[in-house]
């Protein structure tokens, strides 16, 4: 008897359906075809001992599986429930009227209860997109697919469950979600606030222009300085994501298995991964490509701590998705792109000893320690990131001051303002949302300069020696500072001041 299920892979952020062909026959024999990985493969032990532990059996006969599109790598333990329910609807030991209009995933355990998958948001639209009733999946991702509206989302906790609905002997109700009032739901500010930071009222500044025009940003200071403590509340001042920010970033992160049982996000991520980190953990890859720590920050921030102690070959990796805001990996049969439209933060001390730039301290490395230990950053990256600063301690009479600071919500309500002014700016744009999308175009369309403004980025080109893209850098930040004080022209004060924000192509800066 030959029954159909269906099932589905993941390749990107995209799924693709997967048609299982069961056929049982007259002899002996277990044949599974279809480019299965070696976890696929194993499956037949799972379903065996499933199958025995919940009254049923593996049917003595010849069964032949074959998972369509059969020159399409199939990969993960999640197709045990589609394998297991349609050798129990060919075996005719269930009802077989209904398989074919659901969607099947789940890992079993030998007693038949359900492990979590990846992917069950991307999989969950490609379902509704295909027409299937409904999409049967493990409980600790119900959540996540039921996102989703128009599709029947059942989360099951094991074999039973499932075998029970198709024979008609339980009636299974479908998880609800109000998507709306989901991502609306606890859509608050961060638990690190602006208001903690006592001092440092210029890197403030420099934090509120950043989030602002979504620019990569830089901070160089000795330890204690409080740079770890300023970039961990970025995102507290960083708009709200939009519904549709939500929906993108919610599925990479159900891509990569990290949703657990939360629905929608609704805060913008912050990643923060360690130095030892290698080059397919930061933009994704693998034998199988999972997304890396750039796409898993997608609309939200990536926070490199101590900038330097990365290893050269990894930070060049993110040149392209930093100018591209993708990342595309390739494969000798198949390629996938992941988003990775992320701000930047990065942190470095200005010398190896860590306080070259505090003048309270003593210097302890020679300039040649200095110049290879920032040598170690590469050019082409630094003149990605739009604003550099300096980072200096704060002194003890700020420290001790009982005087509260502005706190992250006035802040994040300027940032706002700002976005909404390059919304408006870039409607009809659908890849640009903000001033450091803007490409060559429309920087020439948007940051047009009066005579002394362009005199006085002529003078800090010649004198600082900037490249071509320090200069973009310079009218894209000037472009920002404008739309935070509601100006529609760039003045030379704009200028100035997004001029003094590349600290780092100053000749001389080592001394």
């Amino acid at each position: 008897m030959l029954i159909k299920i269906f099932g589905s892979a993941v390749f990107g952020v995209e799924a693709t359906t997967i048609t299982i062909e069961v056929n049982i026959d007259k002899g002996i024999g277990y044949h599974l075809v279809g480019l299965p990985d070696n976890a696929i493969k194993e499956s037949s032990y799972r379903i065996a001992a499933a199958l025995k532990n919940n009254g049923f059996s593996m049917p003595g006969k010849k069964i032949t599986i074959n998972m369509a599109p059969a020159d399409l790598r199939k990969e993960g333990s999640a197709y045990d429930l589609p394998l297991a329910i349609g050798i129990l609807a060919g075996s005719g030991q269930i009802k077989s009227d209904l398989v074919a209009d659901y969607l099947i995933m789940g890992e079993l355990s030998l007693d038949g209860s359900l492990q979590p998958i990846k992917g069950a948001l991307p999989i969950a639209i490609k379902a509704k997109h295909e027409g299937f009733k409904g999409f049967f999946l493990p409980m600790q991702n119900a959540k996540e697919a039921a996102i989703v509206a128009g599709l029947d989302v059942y989360g099951v906790e094991n074999l039973q469950e499932v075998i029970a609905f198709f024979d008609g002997k339980s009636s299974l109700e479908p998880l609800l979600i109000d998507t709306r009032a989901e991502f609306y739901k606890t859509i608050d500010c961060c638990e690190n606030d602006f208001s903690d930071v006592k001092g440092q009222e210029s890197i403030k500044r420099c934090m509120e222009i950043a989030a602002a025009g979504g620019h990569n940003i830089i901070l160089v200071g000795p330890p204690g300085a409080g740079k770890t403590m300023l970039a961990k509340r970025l995102p507290g001042i960083l708009p709200p994501m939009t519904l549709r920010e939500a929906l993108e970033t919610t599925k990479i992160h159900s891509v990569a298995g990290k949703l657990k049982e939360v629905g929608l996000m609704n805060q913008r991520p912050f990643r923060s991964p360690h130095h030892t980190i290698s080059n397919v953990a930061l933009v994704g890859g693998g034998s199988y490509p999972q997304p890396g720590e750039i796409s898993m920050a997608h609309n939200g921030v990536l926070f490199l701590d101590e900038l330097p102690e990365f290893k050269r070959e990894v930070l060049e990796v993110m040149r392209q998705p930093l100018e591209d805001r993708e990342v595309t990996i390739s494969r000798a049969k198949f390629t996938v792109t992941y988003p990775s439209s992320f701000m930047l933060v990065a942190s470095m001390n200005p010398s190896p000893g860590g306080f070259f730039n505090d003048a309270d301290a003593p210097v302890t490395s020679s300039p040649h320690e200095m110049q290879r230990y920032l040598n170690k950053i590469s050019g082409p990256l630094l003149d990605r990131i739009d604003i550099h600063i300096e980072v200096t301690p704060v002194p003890f009479e700020k420290l001790s001051d009982e005087r509260q600071s502005e706190n992250s919500a006035q802040i994040r309500e300027r940032v706002t303002k700002a976005r909404e002014i390059q919304s408006n700016r870039f409607a009809e744009m659908e890849s640009v949302n903000y001033n450091a999308q803007m490409g060559s175009k429309l920087i020439r369309d948007h940051c047009k300069l009066d005579t002394v403004s362009m005199q006085l980025v002529k003078t800090a080109m010649e004198r600082l020696n900037l490249s071509a893209r320090a200069y973009d850098r310079i009218l894209k930040v000037s472009r920002t500072i404008a739309d935070l004080e509601g100006s529609e022209n760039i003045g030379p004060n704009h200028i100035g001041e997004a001029i003094q924000y590349r600290s780092l192509d100053r000749e001389g800066w080592l001394g």
